[in-house]
């Protein structure tokens, strides 16, 4: 380095102070940090990785006005829920994506210790999340500094053009190389700011992730805990051998109402629209013993059978929670499904657009699905735990159409002005009912619960025995669900369930 090299250093830093100082560039720097770092992190993608066989993607969270908050996880179909546990300083607070969840192809668990073993084990879950991380933060630095050069582009182009109008109005010329030495400074400052700014919040969100996982000591600590097991509810229940829980299947709407000796009934039997032909009252009479029936029309796990349910301005209780005032109960009978997939929505939908098998649709049932799962696990959990132990039986969710479509039945053709049912759309919803059951048949595996599948005559179909029809047409209030025979048929399935000895779980 020369004499004249080392002398005009000081001069250089001199000038880059001053720059720094200067209304242009003081406003360019906080341009960059107040709009620059949260649209690099909104524009930024997310990193998708494999974990456990799951796609998961890593990013960060756009970050709202303030100087902590904590990291998040979006969980498709279900929920973006903060870990609290987890308190990041500064604008980058990670940010994870999971699902749908896929299953396996045999329909087992989604996590065992041989997909973790198979899948590099816990350390490699975690090496690949940080690689992921990693990989999206790089990238989000290649984009603070095009945002800071372009954020440079647009403030020198205010400087010239202040120059410009202060020139014309003075009578002089304007000289870029009077200016040129302003902007390269300007620009050299606000992508070495950006930088720095960047690495500062990647050592925060380092630090504040880190010191927040060193705190936690299970999967709840860190996303906290949901709705527990329902408590009783109600007064003792005794006299009887066995329950059924459910919904409009199982209540058998569109059937006669229970009849009781007051003349006006049970408020609850009303509004859940029970009827004297239920799968309860068949099972009652097929076993010769007595059973409550709690199902009720409207009903899901989280609505009616978890949590209370709200229907025509009543409030029932968790039928959950009235299941465990029963004293002496020996079995329970379980029929769920369609109304946790809002199965409605996509009978629709098949019935009145052409197609039915876009992207779109199949997303929605696939994030209906993994929360379906996952609220079934937790039923299943609170049955598992019922005083007494009763054994419980599943009743699988019939297909209400036949295997080959028929161009002369009226219930395929939907209402008027519709395009109806064809042979692709059947095979559509066949395969998602069949999913549906694949999750009920799954859980009780797990739990050692029996199955029950009703063996019901599809719509449309000669009747087999000449008594009429097993489900309720398109010209009935209730389409699709059982008629009384087909109550019966399905309060047959279950008592031959019942008649057969339980499996272990």
């Amino acid at each position: 380095m020369t004499v004249t090299e080392r002398r005009s250093l000081p001069v250089r830093l001199r000038a880059l102070v001053r720059e720094a100082r200067s209304l242009p560039t003081l406003l360019l720097l906080a341009l960059i940090a107040v709009a620059g770092v949260p649209l690099v992190i909104m524009l930024t993608p997310e990193k998708h990785v494999e974990v456990f066989g799951q796609d998961i993607g890593v990013g960060a969270r756009v970050p709202p006005p303030s100087l902590s908050g904590p990291a998040q996880i979006v969980q498709l179909g279900n929920a973006e829920f903060d870990l609290t546990r987890v308190q990041v300083y500064g604008p980058i607070r990670p940010r994870l994506s999971i699902g749908p969840l896929r299953r396996p192809a045999d329909n087992g668990p989604l996590l065992t210790r041989h997909t973790v073993d198979d899948h590099g084990g816990v350390d490699g879950a975690v090496r690949t999340l940080t690689e992921g991380f990693a990989t999206w933060y790089l990238w989000g630095a290649a984009g603070m500094v095009l945002a800071a050069l372009l954020g440079s582009a647009l403030m020198a182009c205010a400087r010239l053009l202040v120059a410009l109008r202060r020139t014309r109005t003075r009578g002089h010329r304007l000289h870029w190389d009077d200016h040129a030495g302003p902007i390269g400074r300007m620009t050299t400052i606000a992508v070495t700011a950006s930088v720095l700014l960047w690495a500062g919040a990647g050592a925060a969100a380092l630090h504040g992730t880190t010191t927040g996982l060193g705190k936690v000591t299970s999967l709840t600590d860190l996303v906290g805990a949901t709705t527990v097991s329902p408590s009783p509810v109600g007064p003792p229940v005794t006299g009887v051998t066995g329950a059924v829980i459910g919904d409009s299947r199982a209540a058998r709407v569109g059937g006669p109402p229970v009849e009781r000796p007051g003349g006006d009934g049970d408020r609850a039997d009303r509004v859940c629209a029970r009827s004297a032909d239920s799968t309860a009252v068949q099972l009652s009479l097929l076993r010769g013993e007595p059973v409550l029936n709690l199902a009720c029309a409207g009903a899901s796990v989280p609505a009616g059978l978890r949590g209370p349910q709200q229907r025509d301005g009543v409030t029932l209780p968790p039928q959950v929670g009235r299941l465990k005032q029963v004293q002496g109960l020996q079995w329970v009978v379980v029929a769920i499904g369609p109304n946790d997939l809002a199965w409605s929505d996509f009978l629709a939908y098949c019935y009145g657009l052409a197609t039915c098998d876009d992207r779109f649709s199949d997303g929605e049932f696939e994030a209906r699905l993994a929360g379906f799962a996952r609220d079934v696990g937790a039923l299943f959990g609170d049955l598992d735990a019922l005083p007494g132990r009763p054994r419980v039986v599943v009743t699988l969710s019939y297909d209400p159409f036949p295997d080959r479509f028929d161009p002369g039945c009226p219930d395929m053709q939907g209402p008027p002005g519709t395009p109806g049912l064809d042979q692709g759309k059947l095979d559509l919803l066949a395969e998602r009912n069949r999913r549906l059951n694949d999750v009920l048949a799954d859980g009780a595996a797990r739990f050692g619960f029996t199955t029950a599948l009703p063996n019901l005559s599809p719509l449309c179909a000669e009747a087999r025995d000449r008594l009429g029809p097993d489900l309720q047409g398109l010209d009935r209030p209730h389409p699709f669900h059982p008629t009384g025979l087909g109550s019966l048929r399905m309060a047959a399935s279950v008592a031959a369930a019942l008649a057969t000895p339980a499996g272990p779980p």
